[in-house]
């Protein structure tokens, strides 16, 4: 663990000139007298390290000196190479990087991890993107990555759905979210949060403004607080229904979003119940999907709802 400890200790003096010893602590989760202690096993073992008192103290590399040690475990090293699926590094410009990255950190790499970081890389895939999910739309990332990296203000023309015309809106952007294959701009309009689908915006332009975000309000946080409103929406209906068992497996699958409590199986009966959760009436007519494998049992309006769409169907095509 010490060994661990030192390593991790020069490798972020490394990256980050002078650190003070209390932060050093805290990221590493020991006691400040430990991180001195560690201070004096990294001198003694040649690495030329020294510390500063006072207000604006901290702990340093003497200029100049760089250690080609990557640091890095074998699970480590596995882990670099279990990447998500290249689109997103294509929808930013970045496969090339990605590739050059990764075959400098091969090279990079300890001898005795290279031949499982490869073969990680050979037999392991990560597929963001859902099934028959249908082709993606074009989205242009080129001006909003400007903004988040730049750290100025966007005019965003935004279609909501459902709207004809877009929206025109002022926002302080945080950064983008890529969601199950889905681009989404993450920014505050008016001190708010909000979220926006790269595909839906019509135009982006830069202005010279710099952005005003919220102080301490990272990207993580703003995400966290917009994900909670739309899985967490207040309100809604909940809706009681009956699954035949032989297509229980599918119905989960289907309608993960939606359920609000996982299926009652007592391993016996035909008919499995489920309680699925939809923020209006309407929004149930998806159950028809399964014709009569899945029954309505509760509440009535949306009993009656699905047998108003049915009866619809069948008129049509009478």
């Amino acid at each position: 663990m010490k060994s661990d400890r030192l390593l991790s200790i020069l490798l972020l003096l490394q990256t980050r000139g002078r650190v003070p010893a209390h932060e050093l602590a805290t990221r590493l989760e020991v006691s400040v007298r430990t991180i001195y202690r560690d201070i004096e096993a990294l001198s003694a073992s040649g690495v030329p390290v020294y510390a500063e008192r006072g207000r604006h103290g901290g702990i340093e590399l003497l200029a100049g000196f760089r250690t080609d040690v990557t640091g890095l475990t074998a699970d480590e090293s596995r882990a670099l190479f279990i990447l998500a699926a290249q689109g997103a590094h294509a929808a930013l410009g970045l496969d090339a990087a990605l590739g050059s990255a990764l075959r400098k950190v091969m090279t990079a790499l300890p001898a005795p991890h290279r031949p499982a970081a490869e073969a990680t890389s050979r037999r392991v895939l990560v597929d963001a993107t859902r099934w028959k999910g249908g082709p993606q739309p074009v989205v242009d990332l080129e001006t909003l990555q400007d903004a988040v990296f730049a750290d100025r203000r966007l005019r965003l023309r935004y279609r909501h759905g459902g709207d004809a015309q877009p929206h025109t809106y002022t926002v302080d952007p945080y950064g983008l979210v890529s969601k199950a294959g889905v681009w989404y701009l993450v920014a505050d309009r008016r001190a708010k949060p909000q979220l926006f689908r790269a595909d839906r915006v019509r135009s982006a332009t830069l202005l010279a403004d710099p952005v005003r975000r919220r102080p301490g309000v990272e990207l993580a946080d703003a995400w966290e607080v917009l994900r909670r409103q739309v899985e967490e929406r207040p309100g809604g209906i909940e809706v009681t229904v009956r699954v035949r068992r032989d297509r229980l497996d599918m119905f989960r699958r289907l309608n993960a979003s939606s359920l609000a409590a996982l299926p009652e199986d007592d391993g016996e009966s035909e008919w499995v119940t489920a309680r699925l959760s939809y923020g209006f009436v309407r929004e149930a007519r998806q159950l028809l999907m399964f014709s009569d494998l899945v029954e309505v049992v509760a509440p009535p309006e949306v009993r009656e709802e699905l047998a108003r769409a049915a009866a619809s169907v069948t008129e049509l095509y009478q």
